[in-house]
């Protein structure tokens, strides 16, 4: 099977969805497919509108020889029109891989309506999708008109390299609560709700680790290292940036409580992630990440931008030991109920074998 497969910039960016496409372009060859891989360069939302009328771009993916071209559909602004010149001249189908649909962000209501119209043509203008949840395929069966193939494949939780799992889960023996943020710095993941959650609870034993990628968005940036001093954080905070996946499994195996009260997730692959290891997850309750965590058993779910709701549920896990270590046994018995990244790329390529290049 011969594979085309558009993204923006550098299949090795460091996020989830990134991970998804790499995961299935590596099964995808690891069976003896052929990828190609279209690479558009990243600029602002509405210039990306450009890429629409390319003529260099058109001339390209008109040439394509594939069986079937997939999108990643983050680049749904450079498609939406597109995608209705390549149904008139090209003879394979177009699969849109859905990760995370910018119409269910917290955007003021004109902005939300906005994307949403404009995602609800490209998604009209292609034959399928792949989806890494089923609130994101419930999304797109409210914006597209008629039914197309669609397939729910959840991405795995252990792509993180270790020597083996363990058996069973191990109580951990912390003097003091490690809580764990791993996300990029930007509003929508939540970090400046932890924080704001975690200055009422200076007085209690617990220590936090920030990981991810700082300077996204610089203004945000300022907003949480004055929070972080202005709350008498710092002695408690250690902020990590980036890390290789090797450091990441020893913050893991040593942290009880991952803490991730974002705005919505499309999935929320750290969360499976964390249960891995026995970590406990904290997850906003807003998209998908209801499908992955059962509140109250083997994590718990928040309501977004609310610290408060976040405050009760943290205080629960740090005065309480056998509340703790009785959520990370479940979470670790919740990871073991979901595929692996073989197993669900496996389905992606079964499925388009079967409805788009058979």
């Amino acid at each position: 099977m011969r594979v085309g497969l558009i993204i923006y910039g550098d299949l090795r960016t460091l996020s989830g969805g990134y991970l998804y496409d790499r995961k299935l372009v590596e099964h995808l060859e690891n069976q003896g497919d052929e990828v190609e891989i279209i690479s558009l360069p990243w600029r602002d939302y509405l210039r990306h509108w450009q890429d629409n009328f390319n003529h260099a771009l058109r001339e390209r993916l008109g040439g394509l020889r594939v069986n079937v071209l997939l999108q990643d559909e983050l680049n749904h602004p450079s498609l939406f029109i597109l995608n209705a010149y390549l149904k008139k001249t090209v003879r394979f189908p177009l699969v849109s891989i859905v990760h995370h649909l910018r119409c269910n962000e917290q955007h003021p209501y004109p902005l939300r309506r906005f994307y949403r119209k404009i995602e609800r043509r490209y998604l009209n203008s292609v034959d399928g999708f792949v989806c890494n949840s089923q609130t994101t395929l419930k999304t797109i069966k409210e914006l597209v008109k008629n039914p197309k193939p669609a397939l729910v494949a959840t991405p795995g939780g252990d792509a993180l390299p270790v020597k083996s799992d363990p058996d069973s889960y191990a109580p951990r023996q912390n003097t003091e609560v490690r809580l764990l943020f791993v996300g990029n710095w930007i509003p929508r993941k939540g970090l400046h709700v932890l924080l704001k959650a975690l200055t009422s609870l200076c007085s209690y034993p617990w220590q936090l680790s920030l990981v991810g990628r700082t300077n996204l968005m610089p203004s945000y940036e300022r907003k949480i290292r004055h929070q972080i001093a202005a709350g008498g954080l710092s002695e408690k905070v250690h902020i990590h940036g980036a890390v290789s996946d090797e450091e990441l499994v020893r913050l893991f195996q040593l942290a009880d409580a991952l803490v991730v009260p974002s705005q919505y997730e499309g999935f929320g692959i750290v969360y499976l992630e964390a249960m891995r290891f026995g970590v406990i997850p904290i997850g906003g309750q807003s998209g998908a990440a209801g499908e992955i965590i059962q509140s109250g058993i083997n994590g718990f779910l928040v309501r977004p931008d609310s610290p408060a709701d976040l405050s009760v549920v943290l205080s629960a896990i740090m005065i309480d030991p056998d509340l703790r270590n009785a959520i990370q046994k479940a979470a670790r018995q919740r990871y073991e109920q979901f595929p692996g990244w073989r197993e669900s790329m496996a389905a992606v390529r079964q499925f388009l074998i079967e409805n788009f290049a058979g």
